[in-house]
């Protein structure tokens, strides 16, 4: 295995052939082409790629959102090429998205996770993330998402 050599910049459109090829593998439902340039083009500023020896092995797409009274990040998505897992890719990219946001003003972090993926929920457990509460038949096969939240203590 080749030493971890991380860059994380932002994404950018030329990217998106790639990022697309990591949603597929890593998701039964993945987003499509479209889906992704879009979310790119709405967020530039909290869409993140990786590079590890000059080749994309992760990503990370995020929002801001205002609500009048408070300001929160969203990860939207994230992804790591499957032969590139479990050497803190995913909790790197998740690090710098949270920079941004703290930049930005945010004051906590939201996500969504499917209940039954547990490996995930645990990933985000050991970033500082808790869960806050659970919506029903969130995704296509209506499965429940579980909210997971993350405050950031200024």
């Amino acid at each position: 295995m080749m030493p971890l050599q991380l860059t994380i910049r932002r994404a950018q459109p030329a990217d998106i052939p790639e990022i697309v090829a990591i949603e597929k593998k890593a998701f039964d439902d993945p987003w499509d082409e479209r889906t992704l340039q879009e979310s790119l083009a709405y967020y530039p500023e909290t869409f993140f790629v990786a590079r590890n020896n000059g080749d994309l092995a992760g990503f990370v797409a995020g929002g801001i959102e205002d609500t009048g009274e408070e300001v929160y990040g969203h990860i939207m998505n994230l992804a790591v090429a499957p032969r590139r897992r479990r050497r803190g890719i995913g909790q790197h990219l998740i690090r710098r998205l949270e920079q941004e946001y703290a930049i930005l003003g945010a004051s906590a972090v939201q996500l969504e996770v499917r209940v039954g993926n547990t490996g995930a929920q645990e990933f985000y457990h050991r970033l500082g993330y808790r869960e806050v509460f659970q919506v029903a038949c969130y995704y296509a096969n209506e499965e429940d998402a579980l909210v997971m939240m993350k405050w950031f203590r200024f």
